[in-house]
């Protein structure tokens, strides 16, 4: 997996996120929903294998999912994985943070249609949102030597959490998606994303978080719906080293991924809210 974090390495990461504008697409409805597409594990681990914005020149990430029924007004969830520390660093015995402690960063959910050859189509929908993130927990005595924190027998360097956008469409004005869409969200960090902060801050330890197979390079299919390229994804970076292709297709442009990204997809959680 060219630039990839490996799988091996997954349980640590580094961190990314993305300052967007406001598009209001959000309705807080209490109706019934329904999971049509999910790959979130459950219960959580305590962390999983993640791509990280600032360490691979990203602005973008997403998968192509394949939900089970027909979406619409979709709620959208997707796992992330925290390295930042209030104090000290992810990957020694210094990081300390406050049991609780957060920052808040704006993060963009995108949904494009698929275009011909699996390429990005239209988009479809986009919702900006603050999300409050988790600063990792201390450093703990166990993992003493690695900087880890520790949950259940194991170390981890970050912390996987989950980001839940409101609901996408309301009664009155329906948003309603195909069955087969590429799923994304976009931030942005110190010196990436599509509007570089230009000041270093926790959210440059913050990543999204992948699919973590038992076995390397082997699909973790979706609990719900059908990943339709399980081998690709969608990214946007502008440093070639990172796509399966070395960038020959391009660089710094959302766009297909295709071939290196078996058992590592983009956690994702879709549901129908009619």
């Amino acid at each position: 997996m060219t630039g990839r974090i490996p799988v091996r390495a997954a349980k640590l990461a580094v961190s990314l996120v993305t300052v967007g504008a406001v598009f209001a697409v959000m309705a807080m409805a209490a109706s019934a929903s329904t999971v049509v597409y999910n790959n979130l594990p459950k219960p959580l681990p305590g962390n999983v294998q993640s791509i990280g914005f600032q360490a691979e020149s990203a602005a973008e990430l997403g998968g192509q999912i394949e939900a089970t029924g027909p979406v619409t007004n979709p709620m959208v969830t997707v796992g992330m994985s925290s390295w930042a520390c209030q104090s000290g660093g992810a990957t020694d015995d210094t990081c300390a943070s406050a049991a609780g402690s957060t920052f808040t960063v704006p993060i963009t959910l995108n949904i494009y249609a698929v275009g011909p050859e699996n390429s990005v189509g239209a988009k479809l929908v986009t919702l900006t949102q603050g999300f409050a993130v988790p600063y990792r927990p201390s450093a703990d005595p166990r993992c003493a030597g690695n900087g880890g924190w520790f949950k259940k027998g194991e170390c981890f360097h970050g912390k996987l959490f989950k980001i839940k956008f409101g609901k996408l469409g309301t009664k009155k004005a329906p948003v309603t998606l195909p069955a087969k869409t590429i799923v994304s969200v976009a931030f942005n960090t110190f010196s990436h994303g599509y509007a570089p902060t230009g000041v270093q801050g926790p959210y440059d330890s913050l990543n999204v978080a992948l699919t973590e197979p038992l076995k390397e390079g082997e699909e973790v299919p979706p609990t719900v719906g059908a990943d339709p390229v399980p081998a690709d994804a969608y990214f946007n970076s502008t440093s070639g080293g990172f796509y399966c292709d070395g960038g020959t297709s391009g660089t710094g442009t959302f766009r297909l991924d295709a071939g290196c990204w078996t058992g590592a997809q983009p956690l994702i959680e879709v549901k129908s809210a009619g």
